[in-house]
């Protein structure tokens, strides 16, 4: 039986005793489009172009231009797996989110040498350089650069004092630079940078990559479930009843986690504004969780490096920006956020949500909710409205019944097509501010939006009204244990 999982060693080797959730090849693979191509194939599903699907994870042991490295994908990949990696079932993901939330337990110092500081390269040793050192790929052969898609970075506010983990899209652009993209207004981080550029201060930050998955799918809550203040970490530690442990940068005043394969520390320069495609000229950044590969910025943010420090043998983690891994990662905390914020309002009325792989995991979420009684015809409208407040950048809600199986988009799909009718189910919220990366949003698509990044919230009611629930009986099949029949 493979250890307790606490770092990414250990979630590998809780895969490698899965049944067909593991790979790893020894052929040599170019980090450069060619790496992801091949998973693309082998098992990023999500809202990457098809050909793709569900497969196992995979680790490339032998990269091209990177001698010893290795570079792992597709962990979170599967909602099985991410299961399998929390200790729980698939269907309770959102519902164990949500209580870990509400009950965090706050990360602690590690206590001696930490591992992520093995081996320890400064930005002032002559033959530094990011490109050598961390083995970065593209997705495609239009990305503006090599991407480091699963950094979790942490940094600390000027004035407060108080920290905040997030992932962000990060772009190797010289030996000792990163570009970092703020979604305007969506992340602390951002809000952090900005006060320190008002105050003509760096933002000291560290990026650990190769990190417990439970800090992975913790670090991607997004407000008003978690504000500014709350500490992401302290999910990942609710998550496995343990703090997280940090450990003291080596080069700037931040910590960074224990146990990482890699950390990147460094500094966000105020006043720096830099292009993203700057060194390719391609006009594209990465392809995005909406599928489309996004335009490059050139309203990026400069991270002057310092230090990279990684472990003996250190495992490069990375992921395919519109993969099923984008689904985990921002699915799962979204569905948590849903869930307590309903919860709170009407209790027992929602029984699950899935946030599903055709929306990204942010545009698009399945309510299953059950009326109790006929004072509750209506309230599952309300559920949605509330779903949009729980998280801004969702887009549209199903509404289904109880005896409707959120989780599979074909029994969603029965649902609306024998519980709904669009002169009436259908209600629409125009002009609301919600996702950038939807290239619909915009006003060359509608008139009816004012500036790019407003949409129209879409909710279909799916649900029986509860006056007519004796109407619609699905066929009653015998239950039973089919086990005995099944047996070799």
């Amino acid at each position: 039986m493979a250890e307790k999982v606490k770092d990414l060693r250990s979630a590998l080797a809780l895969l490698r005793e899965m049944p067909d959730q593991f790979i790893d090849t020894d052929v040599e693979v170019d980090p450069m489009a060619e790496l992801a191509g091949v998973y693309r194939y082998v098992g990023a599903g999500g809202t990457v172009k098809r050909p793709t699907k569900e497969g196992p994870a995979m680790i490339f042991n032998n990269v091209k231009g990177h001698p010893g490295a290795k570079v792992a994908i597709g962990l979170l990949a599967s909602r099985k797996r991410v299961a399998a990696l929390l200790d729980t079932e698939p269907e309770n993901l959102g519902k164990m989110l949500c209580k870990s939330v509400e009950n965090p337990i706050p990360p602690v110092d590690f206590k001696g040498a930490a591992p992520c500081q093995q081996i320890v390269h400064k930005a002032t040793d002559p033959d530094f350089d990011l490109y050598n050192l961390v083995p970065a790929p593209t997705n495609t052969p239009d990305d503006a650069g090599p991407y480091i898609t699963l950094g979790m970075c942490y940094a600390t506010h000027p004035d407060t004092g108080v920290h905040d983990v997030t992932i962000h899209r990060l772009c190797i652009q010289g030996k000792d630079e990163l570009s970092i993209f703020f979604t305007p207004g969506a992340r602390h981080i951002g809000a952090m940078a900005e006060r320190a550029e008002q105050l003509e201060q760096k933002l000291p930050i560290s990026i650990s990559i190769g990190v417990d998955p439970a800090i992975e799918i913790g670090s991607c809550f997004e407000p008003p479930t978690t504000p500014l203040g709350y500490d992401e970490l302290s999910v990942a530690g609710a998550l496995r009843g343990e703090p997280v442990e940090l450990c003291e940068c080596v080069t700037v005043k931040e910590k960074a986690i224990a146990n990482a394969e890699y950390v990147i520390e460094g500094e966000v320069i105020p006043g720096v504004r830099v292009k993203e495609d700057q060194n390719s000229n391609t006009g594209y950044a990465m392809p995005e969780f909406p599928g489309y590969t996004g335009p490059a910025s050139d309203q990026c943010w400069l991270i002057k490096v310092t230090a990279v420090t990684h472990r003996e043998n250190p495992i490069m983690q990375t992921c395919i920006g519109p993969s099923e891994e984008h689904v985990s990662m921002a699915g799962i905390p979204t569905e948590a956020s849903i869930y307590g914020m309903v919860e709170k309002a009407m209790p027992g009325r929602l029984q699950n949500v899935y946030c599903s792989s055709a929306g990204g995991g942010k545009y698009m979420a399945v309510l299953q909710f059950k009326k109790l009684s006929p004072s509750d015809e209506g309230r599952q409208r309300q559920a949605a409205l509330l779903a949009f407040s729980a998280f801004s950048e969702l887009k549209n809600v199903f509404l289904v019944d109880e005896d409707v199986d959120c989780f599979d988009m074909n029994d969603v799909l029965w649902a609306m097509n024998t519980r709904f009718q669009g002169d009436v189910d259908v209600v629409t919220i125009p002009g609301v501010r919600c996702h950038p990366l939807d290239p619909s949003n915009d006003p060359a698509f509608s008139t009816s939006i004012r500036d790019h990044g407003i949409a129209c919230k879409t909710i279909f009611d799916c649900t029986v009204p509860y006056d007519l629930k004796d109407r619609f009986h699905r066929a009653r099949f015998m239950e039973l244990d089919p086990e005995r029949w099944l047996k070799k």
